[in-house]
């Protein structure tokens, strides 16, 4: 049977074994080939065979104590696209207090309501209106109560405690039966229960109650870190105005900006945010992109321009032609790539996932053995070995290290996407940092993509003149060289005025008449054949073409009175962004389609090594042959010529305007196509793999240090689950510094 996929929005989720008890259940329903869950973007995607029960999968996963919805698009009943975009990014949806659900699993929910102390995050409103704040917020009032009626009657106190215990244990001990019918036995709900449980048999109930009450604290204070973690993304919808003008027979008026059709025509007011993706059709204006690719300075842009949704006109009216829905808009793109990116595990992630595996058992067999043992063997009192084995069932709870990569990894997608860097995926993000040689296509990569006038040389008239004849023959042409003369023509300011008797010589040029004169301009053999160039005019196009430029040669009335130089210059930041990545260690190599002469010409002013003049599968058998070398090889190309190339390298990046292409079939993307950004993207990379490891080290050490103060009899239960929520909080806090590189 052919495979389908589901994608799921799960509310609740907000440490790592939360994913890995959802994960472990799921995968056990027959049908499911795989099962990828991402804590910080709150999904999961669900490939099956079409044979399983889409309503058990999500049966399973609300029993096990989270709010599941499919989201549309995706193989399970899908509400309409408009509101799905909003339920998906966490606007308009009251579910986050643990309220009003607007999905049809009310029910699900509803049987455990107050139960699970998971919640759904970013939470809407204060935490203390969550579900997990209420639940804290109980059971610390009932602490405080049992110490009251403790000191008041005595007699009472340990009975008291145990009620207070309970009222939070309940919910604990629900979810960690649940999760071990679905195939996860060691929760760290289950060892947060038998530790409570074990500590009101050894008569240790008011300790029992307040690692219970602190256990919640520490839950709570994770869903507001991962909260945070995951508006940071999340926060890029919000860019995109929820209305928008629409041009309806001339009038304007009002509308949702989700409810935009492609092809529709809207207008813009200086100083709004621009309601979707699309192409200006009037008007010129300044447009301040920063929002969405963080280009700092805004961008000038008139008609046939490309404009995004979310980026803010600056000084004139424009109409633009709305070019994708609002579900398919660059923000909804990046956010759905970011989010699906958070789902795909790195190799640290996949590592620690399978220490994990084994860790967690290990952890109760030592706390078993520690609380028996002694006791057995060396006649150690029972009640203190059971009290030490019990702590160090908390102190074993692999929460910290398990969010460790991912928190990381998340924090590190979104604040490249914020900067217009995307990375699909943590392997991507973790590779990145391994590059050591970085190969550029050529054309629109290093260089503009459009070809500029460097030169204008006359034998006699003005240059002014010079320019304006050719500007005047290439009025009515489409081609890039044509352009270019226009463009400068234009910013010159020289006059063009119009021609007679135009005529398109094929494969030579274009020949007209102006005020009298007979104008041709030519290319170079084209000139050479009517005999009109003498040897030092021609000496002087050599000079031209050796600098890798295209020369074009103006005629007035059949003699020689110009000549036009043109070449696609690099763009302004290719030089830095070339010294960025020489500077971390990063070689650099430029791979084109061009003639060599230009390649040379091209390579030599960005100072850079160069093979010239190759088609697509030579530039795949390059990369491979510096694959084989020992590099490891980023590709940086538009994404359509080089899709060949993109695929053998390591890591494919894709440069600037073919972001459609790009996005499909690279690793990595380059919104705004800045050379440097190649350099930024790799620093990210670094200081993620260095941010792993702190936290890995700031997970395992805490729990080695008091691994050991536990067994010398140093600290009990309640440094026992301080040591587990801090160092899952400092992981997380440690892991947001990345938002802010």
């Amino acid at each position: 049977m052919a495979e389908s996929e589901t994608r799921y929005r799960v509310g609740g989720m907000d440490c790592a074994s939360c994913a890995t008890k959802i994960d472990t259940a799921v995968r056990r329903l027959t049908g499911v080939a795989d099962v990828s869950v991402s804590v910080m973007a709150g999904t999961m995607t669900v490939r099956h065979d079409g044979s399983s029960d889409l309503k058990a999968i999500e049966k399973k996963v609300t029993g096990l104590g989270y709010s599941v919805a499919p989201l549309a698009g995706t193989a399970a009943p899908a509400r309409t696209q408009g509101s799905q975009h909003r339920h998906d990014h966490g606007h308009d949806h009251r579910d986050h207090a643990g309220h009003d659900h607007d999905h049809p699993h009310d029910h699900g929910e509803k049987e455990i309501e107050g139960l699970h102390g998971h919640d759904h995050a970013p939470m809407a409103g204060p935490w203390w209106q969550s579900r997990k704040g209420r639940l804290a917020i109980l059971s610390g009032a009932a602490l405080v109560a049992a110490y009251a009626v403790g000191h008041l009657v005595p007699a009472i106190a340990s009975y008291a405690f145990i009620v207070a215990m309970l009222i939070g244990l309940v919910p604990i001990a629900r979810r960690a039966i649940m999760a071990a019918f679905s195939g996860t036995p060691f929760s760290i709900e289950m060892l947060m229960t038998i530790a409570a449980v074990g500590a009101v048999i050894i008569n240790a109930g008011e300790e029992a109650a307040t690692v219970v009450f602190l256990f919640l604290v520490g839950e709570l204070l994770e869903g507001v870190a991962a909260g945070k973690a995951r508006e940071s993304i999340q926060s890029l919808t919000g860019l995109v105005p929820k209305n928008a003008l629409l041009e309806d027979n001339g009038q304007t008026r009002e509308v949702p900006a989700e409810s935009l059709a492609v092809g529709a025509i809207i207008m813009v007011r200086p100083g709004d945010r621009i309601s979707a993706d699309g192409i200006i059709i009037s008007g010129e204006s300044a447009i301040d992109e920063a929002p969405v690719t963080g280009e700092s300075t805004p961008v000038r842009k008139g008609v046939d321009a490309v404009v995004f949704a979310g980026t803010v006109n600056g000084d004139a009216v424009l109409r633009v032609r709305v070019t994708a829905a609002a579900t398919d808009n660059t923000i909804a793109r990046v956010v759905k790539l970011v989010e699906e990116a958070q789902e795909s595990k790195a190799p640290t992630e996949r590592f620690i996932d399978r220490f994990s595996r084994y860790y967690t058992p290990g952890v109760v067999v030592v706390a078993a053995l520690v609380a028996v043992v002694p006791p057995l063997l060396f006649a150690g009192p029972w009640g203190e070995w059971v009290y030490k084995g019990l702590a160090i069932l908390l102190i074993g709870c692999p929460c910290a290290l398990v969010i460790s990569t991912p928190a990381a990894i998340a924090a590190s997608l979104s604040a490249g996407a914020r900067r217009g860097l995307l990375m699909k995926g943590g392997a991507v993000l973790e590779t990145l940092g391994k590059v050591t040689m970085v190969a550029f296509d050529k054309t629109g990569t290093l260089t503009e993509g459009k070809p500029q006038v460097t030169d204008i040389i006359s034998f006699g008239p003005t240059e002014a003149q010079v320019l304006s004849r050719a500007a005047v023959l290439e009025q009515g042409s489409s081609h890039p060289l044509a352009l270019a003369i226009r463009n400068r023509a234009k910013a010159d300011g020289v006059p063009v005025p119009p021609a007679f008797e135009l005529e398109a010589l094929p494969g030579k040029g274009v020949s007209g008449k102006v005020g009298g004169e007979t104008l041709d301009l030519l290319s170079p053999p084209a000139a050479r054949e009517r005999g009109t160039l003498s040897a030092e005019q021609d000496a002087c196009i050599m000079a031209l073409n050796d600098e890798g430029k295209s020369v074009s040669v103006l005629l007035v009335n059949g003699v020689a009175a110009g000549l036009i130089a043109m070449r696609d210059e690099p763009r302004e930041d290719a030089e830095a962004g070339l010294a960025a990545l020489k500077s971390a260690g990063v070689k650099a190599m430029m791979l084109t389609g061009d003639n060599k002469r230009t390649a040379a010409a091209v390579a030599g002013m960005l100072g850079i090594d160069w093979r010239g003049e190759m088609m697509p599968e030579d530039k795949q058998r390059v990369v491979g042959e510096l694959k084989r070398q020992g590099f490891v090889v980023a590709k940086v190309g538009d994404g359509i010529n080089d899709a060949p190339a993109l695929a053998a390298a390591d890591i494919g990046i894709a440069m600037g305007g073919g972001t459609d292409v790009a996005l499909e079939t690279a690793d990595a993307a380059v919104l705004h196509g800045r050379v440097g950004d190649v350099a930024q993207m790799i620093e990210l990379s670094k200081h993620t793999m260095r941010n792993i490891l702190q936290n890995i080290t700031i997970a395992l050490g805490l729990k080695a240090v008091f691994l050991v103060t536990t067994i010398i009899g140093i600290t009990g239960l309640w440094p026992a689950i301080l040591a587990d929520t801090g160092a899952t909080v400092l992981v997380t806090i440690n892991a947001l510094r990345l938002l802010r590189i």
